[in-house]
């Protein structure tokens, strides 16, 4: 059996660290085994399913710009005492490049992940930019999660060399089967009645877009009437969410439901899935959207990789609220089974787990 260690900064529910729970949770235990190292010890939320399936947890500092001693130290000390560890798989790309050095002189091998198209804007951005771009010439191979992200992260030249894979965000689409009962349930959790139901999953952080999807419900809601937003996630920016609720008038309409494991359900709730993020990797949402077969609108600053089915309409956020509210409002909101579609597309979670575990076997 292999354990792998993955480098993930937090436990919390976005975006890499639901992808990589997916595959845990359908990796075969008895081959490969992750391990996680982080640097955010107040989110922990898989902490306990991970301890469950037998993955261990280590807490390390973390890089703050002028602890770089204390970095290097903290990784060499770890990697001295396990020496049981030969693949670090790095999802964390701000500041791989300090610790990649370090596992390579202890002789592991180096993955690193990327599974974004952008680091923000302003200083801490082009920190990070800086920070990024050893990383081509430190790491033995290269995922992402799309061309784009690839490019972005790695390159061009990297991406159409044989160290890179793209590592789809595969789901169990079993698991976004329409379930009547499940639908029903939920629905009267939030008091839905008979209501469309417009619904958003992310973490509440700037790429998410919350204030431009809140303003866009609200457009749609004065003309539509019988209508709910349903946003499943929390994080920093949730008292600024609040106020937008507040000053658009909006407290009856909208369901803040925060964090929740089961979002495969709360889909069957919905009747639309809205995505209007300022820049994405490969949201792994949007797939499970369509495998719930919700009609989706989502920002065309997502990667077209996401695009799975007939049910993604791509708008641009320029555009403006009026022309994403009115093409809401005059499309055919039906739901539709594309399972079928999103495992022809390679999204399928057993073919995803079989090749990285005959890609980790090989190394």
């Amino acid at each position: 059996m292999i354990r792998v260690l993955h480098m993930i900064g937090s436990l919390n529910m976005g975006g890499s660290q639901t992808m990589i729970m997916n595959l845990y949770r359908h990796m075969d235990k008895k081959q490969i085994q992750f391990d996680f190292i982080i640097d955010h010890p107040g989110q922990l939320y898989f902490a306990d399913e991970i301890k469950d399936m037998g993955g261990r947890i280590f807490l390390l500092p973390l890089f703050k710009g002028g602890n770089l001693v204390q970095i290097r130290k903290a990784w060499n000390t770890f990697f001295n005492e396990h020496p049981e560890y030969k693949i670090l798989h790095s999802h964390v790309r701000s500041y791989a490049s300090i610790y990649f050095p370090i596992a390579k002189k202890h002789g592991l091998i180096t993955i690193i992940h990327s599974h974004s198209t952008s680091n923000g804007s302003g200083f801490t951005a082009l920190a990070k930019r800086i920070l990024q771009y050893p990383l081509r010439f430190q790491a033995d191979y290269f995922f992402g999660c799309s061309k784009i992200a690839g490019e972005w992260l790695f390159g061009r030249e990297i991406v159409h060399s044989n160290r890179y894979y793209m590592i789809q965000n595969a789901i169990d689409c079993n698991l976004y089967r329409m379930d009547q009962d499940i639908r029903d349930r939920f629905r009267n959790e939030i008091h839905a009645g008979n209501q469309i139901v417009f619904g958003h999953v992310g973490r509440f952080h700037t790429a998410k877009n919350h204030e431009f999807l809140l303003e866009v419900f609200s457009y749609i809601h004065k003309r539509m009437g019988e209508s709910q937003l349903v946003i499943v996630g929390d994080g920093d920016l949730r008292k600024l969410i609040e106020n937008k609720i507040s000053e658009l008038k909006l407290q009856d309409s909208v369901v803040l439901v925060g964090m929740k494991p089961n979002v495969n359900e709360l889909l069957q709730a919905m009747d639309c899935f809205l995505f209007p993020s300022k820049w994405e990797g490969l949201p792994v949402t949007v797939v499970e959207a369509q495998a719930a077969g919700l009609p989706c609108f989502v920002s065309d600053t997502v990667t077209q990789d996401v695009c799975l089915s007939e049910l993604v309409t791509y708008l641009s956020i320029d555009q403006g609220v009026e022309v994403w509210g009115d093409k809401i409002l005059h499309s055919d909101l039906t739901r539709k089974n594309v399972s079928a579609d999103i495992i022809q597309s390679g999204f399928d979670i057993a073919a995803s787990c079989t090749w990285l575990t005959d890609f980790y076997q090989s190394l």
